[in-house]
């Protein structure tokens, strides 16, 4: 198995996740928390997507973000900010992530797992090494943010089943 194969295989298993977690819900229960202060479903969905969009886009060579590019943002009542990842958000803020709906939530994660795929599909084993984020110590190659990424987007998508199986 190639590395690329590896991780197509590790972010193909969040579409199922994703839309198990949010199909047939109520815009409601997208938003309900199950205490006052905690992230909701549609927050935990919306987030682990954004920080997708985000970090993938500062891979690939002329890329925007589809959330600032595409029709996103305004069925979520959100500006297209790509500042907005949801990191240090309050609960007000989580709040503020409306999806009008789940086909909202899965509208836009189907976008950005779909240029996910099209980015992995390319790379090679020595892609993995290039250094992408000097801002750490040590600096943060290619591999490392993308299994930064995964890990990210799969912890969150635990949470958003664990708050689905809450849901009164």
């Amino acid at each position: 198995m190639q590395v690329n194969e590896l991780l197509i295989e590790g972010f193909g298993r969040l579409p199922e996740l994703v839309h198990d977690a949010v199909d047939g819900l109520t815009a409601e229960q997208l938003r309900w928390a199950p205490a006052p202060g905690a992230n909701t479903i549609g927050w935990l969905v919306w987030h682990l997507t954004r920080v997708q969009d985000s970090h993938l886009t500062e891979l690939i060579d002329g890329a925007e973000e589809l959330w600032v590019t595409g029709d996103f943002a305004g069925r979520f009542g959100l500006d297209p900010d790509p500042g907005n990842t949801g990191y240090g958000h309050t609960a007000a803020d989580v709040a503020t992530v409306r999806a009008e709906s789940p086909d909202a939530l899965i509208a836009y994660f189907d976008a950005v797992h779909e240029r996910t795929i099209a980015f992995l599909e390319k790379l090679s084993p020595e892609d993995l090494d290039v250094i992408v984020d000097e801002r750490w110590d040590p600096p943060v190659s290619l591999g490392v943010r993308l299994v930064s990424v995964w890990d990210d987007d799969t912890q969150h998508m635990g949470q958003a089943a664990y708050v689905r199986g809450l849901l009164p």
